[in-house]
């Protein structure tokens, strides 16, 4: 019988055990999935605040130099746009025409960048990165040392900023400041998030995780703060239509297809860029939608989508019953003639055809 590999565990595994959390495998990691009811630990999230561990995520340090040129080469958006303290979303396009992975860069300074990159594919991204790695910068993987808590929701900012100095109110979207948080030295705390629902995501040494953990609940109490598991996670990021890789974007999905032209620049030359350049030009076959059922049903990924006439024109990649909305949504790739907004689709939901609609993202306005 072959070895099933060891799963590895959170800097803070035993206070989600201790917690009640139901731990599942996820990215090679043991994770909280769930720690009273999905549908409660999401709507804590929209209406107030919730705490998720994700410190299964990895960090690599970028600097030198020549670091700016390295990340424009590697990366599809423009990393000439951002400037200290700011952060961008983007992406590491493949040699195939797919993405290796989805990613965040944040400026620390024009030598110097952290970048946050999927659990699963921290070994994957640090193997092609390296393998591009002609300008001579320095990289350091740091993801084993750090641990990360999103602090989600319309309460977010109010409870960090009971914990420190840093005016967090004024902080826009997608920017990172960095200081002294709950007693704690050289934390980095950032606008970016995963859930539509505002707040911060704190980047904290491991060594101090239970410090800040404990802080950030006592300061969360007037309210109602819970942590938060994997499960409503994904149900918060499904109703912003926010890809999630493996799902939606993978080593055989170009960003122009997944809706991501909007970080695919071609002000610069970067790996493969031609490739996604002619698609952009000649309109891709393929596009990764938004529906919401019509029928009652639950899509699930891997779905058949259909058209009228009962033919498979794609493949839901993520869906599930919104918990905001009280209806079935989901993402796909389609044929490029059913994308279009209003569009009637069918999802094969246990040899079923459930009618389902095209409609523009986010599904929660």
């Amino acid at each position: 019988m072959e070895q099933t590999e060891q799963l590895k565990l959170v800097f803070l595994n035993d206070v989600h055990v201790a917690l009640g959390a139901k731990m599942v495998p996820f990215a090679g990691y043991s994770m909280p999935v769930l720690y009273t009811n999905l549908i409660q630990e999401h709507l804590a999230v929209r209406n107030s605040v919730g705490v998720f561990d994700v410190s299964h995520m990895g960090e690599f340090v970028v600097k030198g130099e020549r670091a700016t040129e390295f990340l424009q080469y590697v990366t599809s958006n423009d990393v000439a746009a951002l400037y200290d303290g700011k952060v961008q979303y983007s992406c590491l396009p493949n040699d195939k025409g797919g993405i290796v992975d989805d990613l965040l860069i944040y400026r620390r300074s024009e030598n110097e960048y952290f970048v946050v990159v999927n659990a699963s594919n921290i070994e994957k991204d640090w193997n092609w990165m390296q393998s591009h790695n002609t300008f001579g910068v320095e990289m350091q993987n740091i993801s084993d040392g750090i641990s990360l808590f999103a602090v989600q929701g319309p309460k977010g900012v109010a409870t960090m900023q009971k914990l420190t100095d840093l005016d967090l109110g004024s902080m826009e979207y997608y920017t990172f400041k960095e200081g002294t948080v709950a007693g704690i030295e050289n934390v980095l705390i950032a606008t970016t998030g995963y859930t539509g629902a505002g707040g911060m995501e704190v980047y904290v040494k491991n060594e101090d995780a239970k410090t800040m953990w404990d802080a950030i609940f006592a300061a969360g109490a007037e309210f109602g703060i819970v942590p938060v598991g994997l499960g409503a996670r994904d149900t918060l990021r499904t109703e912003m239509g926010y890809c999630l890789y493996g799902n939606d974007i993978d080593d055989t999905t170009s960003p122009i297809e997944a809706g991501l032209g909007w970080i695919t620049k071609f002000n610069k030359e970067f790996v493969n860029s031609a490739f996604h350049k002619q698609i952009k030009e000649n309109g891709p076959t393929k596009k990764l939608v938004a529906f919401e059922m019509v029928d009652r049903g639950i899509p699930r990924q891997h779905y058949e989508i259909m058209d009228a006439t009962g033919n498979i024109i794609g493949e839901v990649t993520s869906g599930t019953q919104s918990p905001s909305l009280n209806k079935g949504i989901g993402l796909g790739y389609v044929a490029k003639e059913f994308s279009k907004l209003g569009t009637e689709v069918y999802i094969n939901i246990r040899n079923k055809y459930l009618k389902a609609q095209v409609v523009k993202l986010p599904f929660l306005k």
